[in-house]
């Protein structure tokens, strides 16, 4: 039905940026909420950000606030993660996620995943 493809990981140091970039499948996009996610080795997936069909409502993780911006364009079907400033403690696989709803932190309430970017902040 819906089918995700992230891009963007890689290795970094301390305070670098990187911009990871989820392309969705067909023109439904713009009917989809859509989240970031991550996982880091022996963690559960965390919520990092999320954001409404119309990019009217963005909920961010504590952890990344001020740091992470997360934006969309329906246009291209893409949902964007900006990270900045990256701390050794951001290293994790990070996964796109979507639902035909609002946006929420919560894993279990999405329905289409990416693969999932690495992204390896070294200190």
């Amino acid at each position: 039905q819906v089918q995700l493809v992230e891009s963007g990981g890689g290795l970094v140091q301390t305070g670098d940026s990187l911009r990871l970039s989820c392309v969705a499948s067909g023109r439904t996009f713009s009917s989809l909420a859509v989240g970031w996610f991550r996982q880091a080795p022996g963690k559960e997936r965390e919520f990092v950000a999320g954001m409404s069909t119309s990019g009217g409502s963005i909920v961010y993780a504590d952890s990344v606030k001020g740091r992470f911006t997360i934006s969309r364009d329906n246009t291209n079907n893409t949902v964007y993660l900006q990270m900045n400033i990256l701390k050794p403690d951001d290293t994790a696989v990070y996964y796109c996620a979507a639902r035909f709803a609002l946006p929420s932190t919560r894993p279990d309430r999405y329905n289409y995943w990416g693969q999932g970017t690495q992204v390896t902040v070294s200190s």
